[in-house]
């Protein structure tokens, strides 16, 4: 069967509906990003949107176009967490009831404000998957509507409308790089885009621990993961869907992926350096600017996709930017058993500028000599050259270290 077709007129006229519902997110440039790739680059700040992510664009406009015995029968649907808030907000707003199901361990931020907008929130299963089938259970057995996170064609006009803001904000852009997880956002965008400006160059970014659309399309079909790995729970999506595999093939340029460092180093810098605070799948387009800074044609616009993060699960992601980016440093550095031999160890450290966060000793290692003892120190340091040069300062004043 062939997947329904969205078109420019689609996504305006989603637009019109959304009117006074959602807001046109600020688009910020990004003089730290322009100076590392050498031209125009700025973040399109969806994080910002109603509900924190681009998601309420597209579930409103399909809620907003259920029949009156559809609403009252309810909706369902299948969530990690922003998904879930677009759903919720716009059951809110139109007057219809809404059960959420969502995967376990979805954030608790994001089950607290689907919660706190009137819906019903279900756990079930370790995917976003296992929660989708919950759903299409629940709505055969309860007649509710199954407002799908990404695969209808309401759906992918809602998020296109993102699209016709870029062009507007930055209308001399020539690459505009997009989260991806199903496909909804990306789908949109890019039929937005090419359908106005076919120069631009679309590029959708995985996260490589979830990465669906590479293999299926070069499969030339959706094609399911076997496993999925990432903190990027916002793009964990196992298998495009019809319509938004049919759209991504079709009008998008290429689709990339990013490595869990890479993640965090992105989602970091956006916070040190564009005081925008994003989740690990709002922080995709700039990990792939970082990881290959001379890949994309500027001016360039990176989308920010989403800012729903548990504050734990930011301070583990701002810890492991800080390690990727050489900010701390851990060691393993043999030191004389003797009276004064850590002070002296210490004090190397000290005189590099290197800041001391713990230190451990271990005394029974089958390697270490008699009068031996290791040093396991954790550093703080201002990033990978500082950390080299500190390292080859301790082996130049005859330590033994480990990194």
């Amino acid at each position: 069967m062939t997947a329904p077709q969205v078109s420019l007129a689609d996504i305006v006229a989603a637009r019109e509906m959304l009117d006074g519902v959602t807001v046109t997110t600020p688009m910020e440039e990004s003089r730290w990003l322009s100076a590392l790739v050498g031209g125009p680059v700025a973040l399109k700040c969806e994080n910002l949107q109603r509900t924190g992510s681009f998601k309420s664009r597209g579930a409103y406009v399909r809620m907003a176009r259920l029949s009156p015995e559809e609403r009252a029968n309810g909706v369902v649907a299948a969530s990690a967490g922003n998904h879930a808030q677009g759903v919720a907000l716009a059951a809110a707003k139109l007057g219809i009831p809404a059960t959420v199901f969502m995967p376990e361990g979805a954030p608790i931020p994001k089950e607290n404000a689907t919660r706190g907008y009137g819906a019903a929130v279900v756990f079930h299963g370790r995917y976003l998957e296992d929660s989708l089938v919950a759903a299409r259970r629940f709505a055969e057995e309860t007649g509710a509507v199954l407002i799908h996170p990404f695969d209808h064609a309401d759906i992918v006009a809602g998020q296109g409308t993102l699209g016709l803001e870029v062009l507007e904000q930055a209308p001399d852009v020539r690459t505009v790089l997009v989260p991806t997880g199903g496909g909804g956002l990306l789908a949109g965008v890019a039929i937005a885009i090419k359908a106005l400006r076919p120069d631009v160059r679309v590029v959708g970014v995985q996260a490589e621990g979830a990465a669906a659309y590479p293999g299926s399309l070069a499969a030339g079909c959706p094609v399911p993961l076997e496993s999925m790995s990432t903190m990027a729970d916002g793009i964990a999506v196992g298998m495009p869907g019809d319509i938004t595999f049919a759209a991504v093939r079709d009008h998008v340029d290429e689709v990339v992926t990013v490595s869990e460092e890479s993640l965090s180093r992105a989602l970091l810098a956006l916070v040190e350096r564009a005081k925008q605070v994003v989740e690990p799948a709002g922080a995709a387009a700039v990990a792939a600017l970082l990881d290959n800074p001379v890949g994309f044609e500027t001016p360039a616009v990176a989308v920010l996709s989403g800012g729903n993060i548990d504050p734990l699960l930011l301070g583990k992601v701002i810890r492991h930017g800080l390690a990727s980016a050489g900010r701390y440093l851990y060691l393993r550095v043999c030191i004389p058993d003797l009276p004064g031999g850590l002070a002296s160890l210490l004090s190397e450290v000290g005189a590099e500028g290197a800041n001391v966060l713990e230190v451990a000793h271990e005394r029974l290692s089958p390697s270490l000599h008699l009068n031996e003892v290791e040093v396991r120190i954790q550093l703080e340091t201002r990033g990978e050259p500082h950390a080299a040069h500190l390292v080859q300062r301790l082996r130049e004043r005859g330590y033994r270290v480990d990194s």
